[in-house]
C-alpha cells in the first residue's frame, strides 16, 4: 500500500495517544517503517538515529533476533494461555521467578498487566484491598508528586499531576493529592541537595499530617520523573522518602516504569539506594517495546495481608485477559538475559559517563539552561534567560520548532511542551552513536536558534 494511502486511512480512523486530534488530521501521520540497532527508518527511506528508545522503552534496541526467535517460538507452541481460574505457562512462571531474584529484596510477588498505566492502576487497587483486607477502611488517601507521572488509566492518571490528562476527564480525583517536585532547578528551597531531601520529607509529613495519618494509603512516586521533565533528585532522595513512609506507616509504591532494567545504570533505580519499596510497577524496558507487558511486584507483607484476610474460596476480583501472556513473558525473558549476560546492563552503564559528558557540554549553548542526566536518562532545560531561568514564551511553539529541526537532522528525542528536552538513547548505544546524536543534536539547536524570532527572545545574547 501506498505511503499516501496510508496517511489517508490513518486521518480516517486511527486515533493516536497524546494528539490533538484536528491538528493530527491536518499534519498527518509519520510512517515508521523499520528499525535496526539504534536506528529507525521511515516511509520515505530516511534514517533515522533514535535517541528515545521509541517511548524510554527500546532498552535494546531494534532488530535483536534473540528476541523475535523467542516470539516466534513461543507463539508456535503456545501463543496464548490465560492466567485466570488457576492456568499458567512456563513463561510466565520463569518470568516472575526471575524478575524476583533481580528486584529489591522486599519484593517477592508478581502480578503481568499489558503496560505501566494498568500496571499502575492495579497497584492501586491491590493497595485498596489490601487496607481493606486489614482492617483499615479508612486508609483511602494517595499521595504523589507534582509533575509526576503514573499512566492515563482512570484512577493512575489521577495521580499523574500533567494537566493534559486531567483536561476534561474530570481528574484528579479527591483521594488523590499532590506535594511538591524535589526540581532541583527549580526547586524554591534552593539547589543544596540536603535541603531538597529534606523539604520533601516535611511537604510529605505536611501532607499526611493534613489528612490524618489513618486516612492516607500510599505515596507514589518516580525515582526520576520522567514525562515530568527528567527531573532527577538528589541521591539520598528516594531513600529518604522509603524511611519516612515507614516511619508515617503508609505504603511505599516506585514506579519504575521508565527507570526500571538499566535506564538508571543498575538493573532498578532503587538499587542505588538500596531501597526496598512495598510495590513497585514496572513495564517498557521489560520487553523493551517488543510486546506489550507491565507488571507489579508486591511485598510478602502486602501479598499476605491480601491473601490470609480473604475468606475461603472467594477469588480477588482483578485480573485482565492478557495478563502473564505467554509470547511476552518469553520476550521479557530474553530481553532480561541480553541485559545480563548480553552485556547490555554493562554497556549501558560503560556509555553513561558519555551521555552525561555530551549534555553537560551543551550548557555552553545560548538556549541551553540546565543539563542533568543519570545512566542513559537525561535533559536539557531551554531558558530564555539563564541567570533568572525565565521560560520560554509559550507562543514561540519552541518545542514544536525543535522536533521539527530535530526529524530534519534525522534524531529522535522527546521535545516537552514546556522546553524541556528528554532524552533515553538505548542501551546498545556506543561511542559513534553517542558523537552522532550529539553532533545532530548540537546543529538542531543551532538552526532554531538562528530563528530572528528565537533569537530576539533570549535576554542573554
Amino acid at each position: 500500500m501506498s505511503t499516501h494511502s496510508l496517511v489517508a486511512l490513518d486521518r480516517d480512523h486511527l486515533i493516536h495517544p497524546l494528539v490533538n486530534y484536528q491538528v493530527h488530521e491536518q499534519r498527518g501521520v509519520t510512517i515508521l517503517e523499520s528499525g535496526h540497532g539504534a536506528y529507525l527508518r521511515d516511509a520515505q527511506g530516511t534514517e533515522l538515529l533514535d535517541a528515545f528508545s521509541g517511548l524510554w522503552c527500546v532498552n535494546v534496541g531494534y532488530g535483536q533476533e534473540s528476541v523475535v526467535r523467542a516470539a516466534a517460538e513461543q507463539m508456535r507452541k503456545l501463543p496464548y494461555a490465560t492466567g485466570y481460574f488457576h492456568f499458567g505457562s512456563e513463561p510466565a512462571i520463569r518470568l516472575a521467578a526471575r524478575l524476583v531474584e533481580l528486584a529489591p529484596a522486599s519484593l517477592r510477588h508478581v502480578y503481568f498487566t499489558l503496560g505501566g498505566s494498568d500496571a499502575d492502576d492495579s497497584a492501586i487497587r491491590f493497595v485498596t484491598h489490601y487496607y481493606n483486607s486489614t482492617g483499615r477502611p479508612t486508609k483511602k488517601q494517595f499521595i504523589s508528586l507534582e509533575r509526576g507521572y503514573h499512566g492515563s488509566s482512570t484512577m493512575g492518571a489521577g495521580l499523574t499531576a500533567l494537566a493534559v490528562f486531567h483536561h476534561n476527564f474530570d481528574l484528579p480525583l479527591p483521594q488523590q493529592h499532590k506535594i511538591p517536585s524535589p526540581y532541583p532547578y527549580r526547586n524554591p528551597a534552593g539547589s543544596d541537595p540536603d535541603t531538597i531531601i529534606r523539604t520533601s520529607v516535611e511537604a510529605l509529613r505536611a501532607k499526611v499530617r493534613e489528612l490524618g495519618q489513618d486516612n492516607v494509603a500510599a505515596f507514589f512516586c518516580e525515582p526520576i520523573q520522567g514525562s515530568g521533565g527528567v527531573l532527577v533528585p538528589p541521591k539520598g532522595w528516594l531513600k529518604a522518602m522509603r524511611d519516612a513512609c515507614r516511619e508515617l506507616d503508609i505504603l511505599f509504591v516506585v514506579d519504575e516504569v521508565i527507570t526500571g532494567f538499566g535506564r538508571t545504570g543498575p538493573m532498578f533505580a532503587c538499587e542505588e539506594e538500596g531501597v526496598e519499596p512495598d510495590l513497585m510497577v514496572v513495564a517498557k524496558g521489560l520487553t523493551a517495546g517488543y510486546a506489550p507487558m507491565g507488571a507489579v511486584l508486591m511485598s510478602d507483607a502486602v501479598y499476605r495481608g491480601i491473601a490470609d484476610h480473604m475468606p475461603a474460596g472467594v477469588p480477588v476480583g482483578h485480573g485482565h485477559t492478557y495478563s502473564a501472556h505467554p509470547v511476552s513473558a518469553a520476550v521479557g525473558l530474553e530481553v532480561l538475559r541480553l541485559y545480563t549476560e548480553g552485556g547490555l546492563l554493562a554497556n549501558g552503564q560503560a556509555q553513561a559517563p558519555r551521555f552525561e559528558q555530551g549534555l553537560r557540554d551543551l550548557l555552553s549553548h545560548p538556549l541551553v539552561g540546565d543539563a542533568r542526566s543519570r545512566g542513559l536518562l537525561g535533559a536539557l532545560e531551554l531558558v530564555a534567560d539563564k541567570a533568572d531561568k525565565t521560560r520560554f514564551d509559550p507562543a514561540l511553539k519552541l518545542h514544536e520548532r525543535i522536533a521539527v529541526a530535530a526529524y530534519r537532522n534525522r534524531l529522535v528525542f522527546r521535545a516537552f511542551g514546556d522546553n524541556v528536552l528528554g532524552f533515553a538513547p538505548a542501551l546498545c548505544y556506543t561511542a559513534d552513536d553517542f558523537d552522532l546524536m550529539f553532533e545532530r543534536l548540537t546543529r538542531t539547536l543551532d538552526e532554531v536558534l538562528d530563528q530572528a524570532d528565537v533569537r530576539r527572545a533570549l535576554k542573554t545574547i
